[in-house]
């Protein structure tokens, strides 16, 4: 989910393997890249450690066991595990507000995100109304990453479109020409952060060891060197409770008929 560039896939390597190292726990790395479906990753019966979205969690979209997740080194997640979804549009366009994107093109990832779809979905279901019901002329949905949204907001195919704000954040300090022709309309209210997972029917001892490896990281002499292309200042505990308010943001999209953004 992280992996913005191969340096940045590099340091999440290192790092998740000295949180090994230190739990004692042997995890061999795989490389998933996208567009590969996570929902398959996630399913894995020997999954150790991955980055999961509280939607998918909280939806009970794989079985999985939460472990810790990143606190982003910004203003907005306020020293939390927090995180939010930017609006992007491009530079040049004329919008100032989000109702100013209204009638034009949008787009979303995957129903299961919560940055590229719940997010999307909850701030647009206030500027419903019963004589307009759809807020855009062209909605493209299933665009699956991130990147996506952004080459197609810079490209012009989207007027608008969600950008979790941490992927945001690492893409701006380690490819700064593709964003540089974008700017952050408005972001929606912070969240839980996506959090590193393990299978369900992992070990308890394991599950254990690698919580508290987690949550020591940001005292161990391998951390700094490691959380600063990654902007992060350490990981805080994860649970599935940490994620109950994204379901309720579902419940009140569906009760008002609101399956998807539009």
């Amino acid at each position: 989910m992280y992996a913005v560039t191969p340096p940045v896939e590099a340091a999440w390597r290192e790092l998740l393997a000295a949180v090994a190292r230190d739990a004692q726990v042997p995890l061999t790395y795989l490389p998933y890249p996208a567009p590969q479906p996570l929902e398959v990753l996630w399913s894995r019966p020997d999954l150790g450690a991955a980055f999961m979205c509280g939607y998918p969690i909280a939806l009970g979209l794989a079985p999985v066991v939460p472990l810790a997740a990143p606190i982003p080194e910004a203003d907005w997640a306020g020293g939390r595990a927090l995180y939010r979804t930017d609006l992007i549009v491009r530079h040049d366009a004329p919008y100032r507000t989000l109702e100013d994107t209204f009638g034009g093109v949008a787009g979303w990832t995957v129903a299961h995100s919560q940055s590229g779809f719940n997010a999307f979905r909850h701030e647009l279901l206030a500027f419903r109304r019963a004589h307009r019901a759809a807020l855009y002329a062209r909605v493209h949905g299933n665009l699956v990453t991130a990147r996506n949204v952004l080459d197609g907001v810079r490209a012009g195919s989207l007027d608008v479109g969600p950008l979790d704000a941490y992927w945001h954040l690492l893409i701006a300090r380690h490819a700064p020409e593709l964003t540089a022709g974008i700017r952050v309309l408005s972001s929606t209210p912070a969240t839980p952060m996506p959090c590193f997972v393990a299978a369900a029917g992992a070990p308890p001892d394991m599950v254990e060891r690698l919580r508290a490896a987690f949550g020591a990281a940001a005292r161990r002499p391998w951390f700094e060197a490691l959380a600063a292309p990654l902007l992060i200042r350490g990981f805080a505990a994860a649970s599935l409770a940490s994620y109950g308010v994204l379901l309720e943001w579902d419940r009140e999209a569906r009760a008002a008929g609101y399956a998807e953004p539009a």
